[in-house]
């Protein structure tokens, strides 16, 4: 835990960017903004603009050698990140970094803080990468305008997992990924919808049955939509194979 402002904070987020109001009003808003009223989680947006000697705010040149676009400089970046003294690890979000998934936000979640560089435009000076930086990370294997989006990504992924954001300690346990598969199907009311009808286990109040049959459906739905899950997992288990047969139907 940290203490800051006099307060104990589980959780801090430090994000460097140059639309610190894109992070600020997102996680203001719904489970994050609840979360940060009961001091669960801190989140600080930085403006890298505001460490730049020039009247313009400058925050990017172009690339020596040549080429398209243009590359975040590295005196503001630093001088942002210095003038902070953030939680480590700093984590930049780029295209090269390890691939985020549910046991990175696990990692995260174990962590008193870090800290979330957004790149624009080419992405960061060199340098910046190479000496600034703790570790990157990537959001998938797609190109987005700036590391925000990615950024809010992670945050909402990683608050979710501290102690006490969510009312019900076990939604995150049965989510997605949460075991290495995909989440079983939900329904709620009404019992029947234009013809289709609430599986009857569901509402048979055998406890212990609808278990046995959310696992077997987070089974089958896993193989159906992405069996690399479940080759990751060393293949179906005995027992696997056994409550699958037990619900064929």
């Amino acid at each position: 835990m940290l203490v800051t402002n006099r307060r104990v904070i589980d959780m801090r987020i430090d994000v460097f960017t140059i639309f610190p109001q894109l992070i600020g009003d997102f996680t203001a808003e719904a489970l994050l903004g609840k979360a940060q009223g009961k001091g669960l989680i801190d989140v600080r947006a930085h403006d890298i603009r505001a460490q730049t000697s020039d009247v313009h705010g400058t925050v990017d040149d172009a690339p020596y050698g040549g080429g398209a676009g243009m590359v975040m400089m590295p005196e503001p970046v630093f001088a942002a990140v210095e003038h902070v003294e953030p939680p480590r690890p700093l984590i930049y979000l780029g295209p090269g970094g390890r691939r985020f998934d549910q046991g990175v936000a696990r990692e995260l979640a174990e962590l008193d803080g870090f800290s979330l560089l957004c790149g624009r435009y080419e992405g960061v000076d060199e340098r910046v990468r190479s000496h600034l930086i703790d570790e990157e990370l990537s959001v998938g294997d797609y190109v987005l305008a700036g590391g925000e989006v990615a950024a809010l990504v992670v945050i909402e992924a990683v608050a979710r997992l501290v102690p006490g954001v969510m009312g019900n300690a076990a939604s995150a346990e049965d989510e997605s990924f949460a075991d290495g598969l995909l989440e079983y199907p939900h329904y709620t009311r009404p019992a029947e919808f234009r013809g289709w009808p609430v599986p009857e286990i569901l509402r048979s109040g055998d406890h212990a049955r609808i278990a046995r049959w959310r696992r077997a459906m987070a089974l089958r739905r896993t193989i159906a939509e992405r069996p690399d899950l479940i080759a990751a997992r060393g293949g179906l288990t005995a027992e696997d194979e056994a409550l699958l047969a037990a619900f064929e139907e």
